[in-house]
């Protein structure tokens, strides 16, 4: 959402008993047992193997730049920034730690951030993943700062706020509403997500239960609390705990016991789990046999699905990565001069090595790949001429078709304003 600050001028903000920043300083948890606020999502199954399947997708897939000077776009192999983006953005963590690190912030808390380190000359030097939830953006629509920059990033750590402009932060969004500020979909999925939880919480008490459940103890007369509390903590060290389960106990003279038998079927726990965890997983765009639900898989949809899953769900993604890459991470010459980021999608796409090779023999046949072209794809040295391309000799032009068959075979192809021999 947009934010009106006064800077040096903003009243001092007063927490209440129900603030999230004074129950966290004090230890207290507002969330409860079930809370899936930010990365205790993670702690949830389905959002846990969503996030995990996302993020390594996207670290995995290689960063390439290229420039298009309107006749042929060829490979940049020699750019500084490609050894940040290819190898290690900075001393701490590689380009693929880097990645995943900025996919699971943007899909716990819908944006994340990275700061540009650039020096005097203007180079850059590292990318620094940035902590999400300390991030603040201000827009100053009320025309209160003195000079003409109207919007900052504000980050609180370290001891201190420091003031970013927007060309020193890469920001990756999720789904936005207004085109600054990411929405998290784990508080659009809040409900949800706590149902899966809780659904999880229960089958693990049901477990250290013994597989046994819950009862009632009856007794005839009446007893004190202080007695009471301690026949019920005999009858909880009898009975749970799975070194307990299927065994016999002694019943006091005039106690009963009656459980309380609530199967899972009864409940409809199985069909409102399935339902949970599917819907969590078509709100991450993931497919149900990437996170090993495989109920209702084949070997044919499997591979439909994987392909849809780059369509819907990585490509929009990558775009988002790709665009707010090349606006700033290369200098406006060089994106005048026709040069951008690309990333490199074959690592997913990439079929069993029959069919890939197939691919391949089709395209180079008809001219669409050269031999070299598809050597780099196999990670292939390139070899002498094979940079020509090369077509199928049996194929013609449309208005050849049947000239073999005239007198003299191909030598006899009509000239413009020539009658044939046929027709003299």
């Amino acid at each position: 959402m947009l934010i009106k600050k006064i800077v040096n001028s903003a009243p001092k903000e007063t927490l209440g008993t129900k603030d999230k920043e004074l129950l966290d300083w004090l230890g207290i948890d507002p969330d409860g047992e079930l809370g899936v606020a930010g990365a205790k999502s993670l702690k949830e199954a389905t959002v846990y193997a969503c996030i995990d399947r996302l993020s390594k997708d996207i670290a995995k897939l290689p960063v390439k730049l290229y420039k298009d000077d309107g006749n042929a776009k060829v490979k940049v192999a020699n750019h500084p920034v490609m050894k940040l983006l290819k190898l290690r953005p900075n001393p701490h963590m590689s380009a693929y730690n880097y990645r995943v690190t900025l996919e699971v912030q943007r899909n716990l808390y819908g944006n994340a951030y990275s700061y540009i380190d650039v020096d005097s000359k203007g180079k850059i030097k590292g990318l620094y993943p940035l902590h999400a939830p300390s991030m603040q953006i201000l827009v100053d629509d009320a025309n209160v700062l003195p000079n003409k920059q109207k919007f900052w990033y504000v980050y609180s750590g370290n001891g201190g706020t420091y003031w970013f402009h927007p060309d020193e932060i890469l920001h990756y969004k999720g789904m936005t509403n207004d085109g600054i500020v990411g929405m998290s979909p784990i508080d659009k999925l809040r409900h949800l997500v706590e149902n899966s939880k809780a659904s999880q919480e229960y089958i693990n008490k049901f477990f250290k239960n013994g597989l046994q459940a819950k009862g009632v103890v009856q007794y005839t007369g009446d007893l004190d609390p202080a007695a009471e509390r301690k026949m019920l903590q005999r009858f909880e060290n009898m009975s749970n705990g799975l070194k307990n389960a299927h065994k016999y106990f002694a019943m006091p003279l005039g106690f009963q016991f009656q459980p309380i038998n609530l199967s899972m079927a009864d409940a409809q726990f199985l069909e409102n789990s399935e339902l949970s965890i599917r819907q969590i997983a078509a709100a991450f765009g993931i497919k149900m046999h990437q996170i090993n639900e495989l109920s209702r898989a084949t070997f044919n949809n499997a591979s439909e699905q994987q392909s849809e899953y780059y369509q819907e769900s990585l490509l929009p993604i990558l775009t988002m990565y790709e665009q707010e890459d090349t606006y700033k991470l290369l200098f406006d010459s060089e994106i005048e001069a026709g040069m951008y980021f690309k990333t490199n999608v074959d690592a997913i796409l990439r079929t069993d090595i029959k069919t890939r090779y197939e691919a391949y023999r089709t395209a180079i046949q008809s001219g669409f790949l050269t031999v070299n072209e598809v050597r780099e794809n196999e990670e292939k040295p390139a070899k002498e001429g094979g940079d020509e391309l090369l077509i199928n000799g049996n194929m013609m032009k449309i208005h050849q078709a049947g000239n073999q068959y005239l007198k003299g075979g191909e030598n006899n192809e009509e000239q413009p304003g020539e009658p044939s021999e046929t027709e003299e």
